[in-house]
């Protein structure tokens, strides 16, 4: 089984389609910050966050409660592609109804061997993958610069390091973020 959680309007061929308005005419009609979720544990392959995880979990806790259903009804190795507006783009600080900032680094924190990496060397970053009893890593991660940061980056050649100091210290750079996240289960 493979979900497009957060459809709206944009429905994909192949996914059970799900939203919870209505007018949007998903296949499965649900408020995904109501848990638990419908779907069997270890039943999904795929699954789709196309701008819809910045708009859920107001609360740490609900937001918690999301990625603890996420978990649970992925089969291990299933992938989950999550794309969002990029934290310093006017697109998302201009729509109220984004609730957080969703980070590669963030997502990342769910990963139990960063977790343990971090515990190791005694850092101070939160160990949510442990926490929470979840496991997700960060297996890709792609940045989408608007028009004329793209020129600009084209036209001088950017490194990564060019593209990240620039990133963090202007705005708009970046217009939208794909990251791929891979779940780990051991022993099935």
């Amino acid at each position: 089984m493979k979900l497009n959680l957060g459809s709206g309007n944009n429905k994909l061929k192949g996914y059970v389609n799900v939203d919870m308005f209505e007018q949007s005419n998903p296949d499965f009609l649900m408020d995904l910050e109501l848990t638990p979720w419908p779907w069997e544990d270890n039943s999904v392959d795929e699954v789709v966050m196309s701008h819809i995880i910045e708009h859920i979990g107001q609360t740490t806790a609900i937001y918690f409660n999301v990625i603890k259903e996420l978990y649970r009804v992925c089969k291990k190795d299933a992938l989950i592609h999550v794309q969002v507006p990029h934290w310093n783009h006017d697109n998302f600080h201009h729509d109220p109804t984004h609730v957080r900032k969703i980070t590669p680094i963030g997502l990342a924190m769910f990963s139990k061997s960063r977790n343990i990496l971090d515990l190791k060397n005694k850092g101070a970053e939160s160990k949510l993958g442990l926490m929470l009893d979840v496991d997700f890593e960060v297996v890709k991660v792609n940045f989408y610069l608007t028009g004329h940061w793209l020129k600009i980056a084209t036209d001088n050649k950017w490194t990564d390091a060019d593209f990240e100091y620039h990133a963090r210290t202007f705005n708009n750079v970046c217009e939208t973020i794909d990251i791929t996240l891979k779940v780990v289960k051991l022993g099935e």
